[in-house]
């Protein structure tokens, strides 16, 4: 590797490592169509999951067949029909489905099994699992319309599903369904991994597609959508492409049945699930359960992300040092702000009961995530966290950051109005300065 490239390098691998930790025997459900097979990036897709797989991720690959299905159709000079998105398929139809789900199948798995030395594949010894996951029915008569064999789906076998997960195998589910009464239905790719996700209780949907992701009506990626942000998207307007649709859709539909997030990517991006998954804003658009970022009491688990997010802050003398011993100690005292698995800020809080006062302390934000209102978020919840107390000040002790307090409402004030025993303890080397803020 190029010297002038180490630093970066070494600085990537860093941030990715609480990802790591975070995904690790979490469950994703991936969702690609039939076109990804005859693209150039594909074969990098396939070494990007394989990778996802050695670190310890439980994956589904859901497949399409949309272009197999018709290549096969157009060799036989057979007609085709969709009517509202959907192929009717009939018995001739249903036998190029077949032909595909299994040409595509085996081309996965294909790609799945090597083991090239000085390949990025080279030692991986992936197995694969396919086989009669998922139970179909019907789609029947709509609107006047027979679609013959084209399916919904019913049901997952999440067990069995898991069984194969549990022994580190990637399971792959290709667009195809069977009936208890031994019939085999067409179903569309995003259905059965909109299905697969919320039966199995998948920690992420992914959809790889063409285009950016979601974008605005300029065209801009909307990189974080809301479930309701992302209702109101759908309906309105604003008309995206038909793959940013039906995966908006699934998305939607996925978020309402307690998949937490649902990532939509650009199937022409190399590395677009790497980028994702392993940087801080990804490269696609996220649609969330619920808010990316969580606040809520520190537990043990987070004294890593802590004890790195403060040690720069520690290394400037803005905050006091504090060992791993003294926050296994004192962790009950911190408050976190969790950003898909990672620790982006932090803040402690020490009441003094008896004197209804506060002790706000170690407050810090990850300098990628500062100036947007995540300290002032993080204040706000400490001041509700200290009245449910009964408190009614708060004071902070502060060397370098007197400005910022005195413009949230923070006055001045002087070391013996503090609480007797935090007096006791005062540094007096550090010289900090007292400040107070009256909350009741």
């Amino acid at each position: 590797m190029p010297k002038q490239h180490t630093p970066e390098f070494v600085r990537w691998f860093r941030n990715s490592s609480p990802y790591i930790n975070a995904f690790r025997n979490r469950t994703f459900v991936v969702a690609f169509g039939g076109e990804m097979l005859a693209d150039a990036q594909f074969a990098s897709l396939v070494h990007d999951l394989a990778l996802l797989n050695s670190l310890g991720v439980r994956l589904v690959l859901v497949h399409g067949t949309r272009p197999q299905i018709e290549q096969c159709l157009q060799q036989r000079k057979a007609d085709f029909q969709y009517v509202n998105g959907l192929r009717v398929t009939d018995d001739v139809a249903l036998t190029c489905v077949k032909q595909a789900a299994g040409s595509v199948r085996v081309d996965i798995e294909a790609l799945l099994s090597m083991g090239l030395t000085n390949s990025p594949m080279a030692g991986a010894r992936i197995r694969v699992v396919s086989g009669n996951f998922v139970t179909a029915q019907p789609l029947g008569v709509r609107d006047g319309v027979d679609y013959c064999h084209t399916g919904e789906v019913r049901r997952i076998d999440n067990q069995a599903i898991h069984r194969h997960l549990d022994d580190g195998a990637i399971v792959v589910l290709p667009p195809i369904g069977y009936s208890p009464t031994g019939e085999v239905f067409n179903l569309t790719a995003h259905d059965v991994a909109t299905a697969t996700a919320v039966q199995i209780q998948a920690d992420k949907l992914i959809h790889l597609i063409d285009g950016k992701g979601i974008t605005d009506n300029r065209q801009r990626l909307l990189r974080e959508l809301t479930l309701e942000q992302a209702e109101a998207l759908l309906a309105g307007k604003h008309k995206l492409n038909e793959g940013a649709a039906i995966s908006l859709a699934s998305a939607i539909s996925a978020c309402r049945q307690d998949v937490p997030r649902v990532h939509i990517l650009s199937r022409q991006v190399d590395g677009a699930l790497l980028l994702e998954l392993f940087s801080r804003d990804g490269c696609g658009s996220l649609v969330m359960q619920d808010q990316f970022e969580d606040t809520r009491q520190a537990g043990l688990n987070d004294i890593g992300g802590i004890l790195e997010l403060i040690a720069p802050l520690e290394e400037d003398d803005v905050l006091v040092r504090r060992s791993r011993e003294r926050l296994e100690m004192e962790i009950d005292h911190f408050t976190v702000v969790e950003r898909d698995g990672m620790v982006v800020a932090c803040a402690a809080l020490y009441p003094f009961i008896t004197e209804k006062v506060s002790e706000l302390a170690c407050l810090a934000v990850h300098p990628e995530y500062r100036n947007h209102g995540r300290g002032d978020a993080l204040l706000k919840y400490i001041e509700r966290q200290s009245r449910q107390l009964g408190i009614q000040r708060l004071f902070v002790l502060t060397t370098r950051t007197t400005h910022w307090f005195q413009e949230r409402g923070f006055k001045a004030g002087e070391l013996e109005s503090l609480p007797v025993k935090r007096r006791e303890l005062y540094n007096y080397q550090r010289n900090s300065k007292v400040f107070i803020k009256d909350i009741c």
